[in-house]
């Protein structure tokens, strides 16, 4: 007999305690992922307070979000890539460098859209 998945309500509340325990092991077990929300922390509340418009705020605090997500998404992969195995192969490399490179391309888009809103 099979089991039917939860819907509705009940599978929102399991899915939101999913989520907060990938963000429980992300702060526990990333350094990085820490360091971008102390960095979240600190600008996001600047980008309230500086005299911009309301998209730019949106942009500027977007942008840092969109930091942690990539950044979840690359702890994905490397928790899967390290699961499957300790040695050295190829495709795990390759993977675990696209997903590294994938935050270094947010963390610029992230500079560059604070750049240009405060100082061009």
């Amino acid at each position: 007999m099979s089991t039917k998945n939860p819907q509705g309500l009940k599978r929102l509340i399991k899915a939101s305690r999913y989520s907060v325990q990938g963000l429980k092991a992300a702060f526990k077990n990333e350094a990085a992922f820490r360091e971008e929300v102390l960095l979240a922390c600190i600008l996001i509340p600047i980008a309230c307070w500086l005299d911009v418009t309301h998209v730019e705020r949106i942009l500027m605090i977007s942008s840092l979000l969109m930091v942690m997500v990539v950044e979840l998404l690359n702890s994905a992969v490397e928790a899967v890539v390290d699961r499957i195995g300790s040695e050295y192969h190829e495709l795990a490399g390759r993977a675990k460098d696209m997903g590294s490179a994938a935050v270094l391309i947010m963390m610029v888009i992230t500079a560059f859209v604070w750049i240009d809103i405060l100082f061009i």
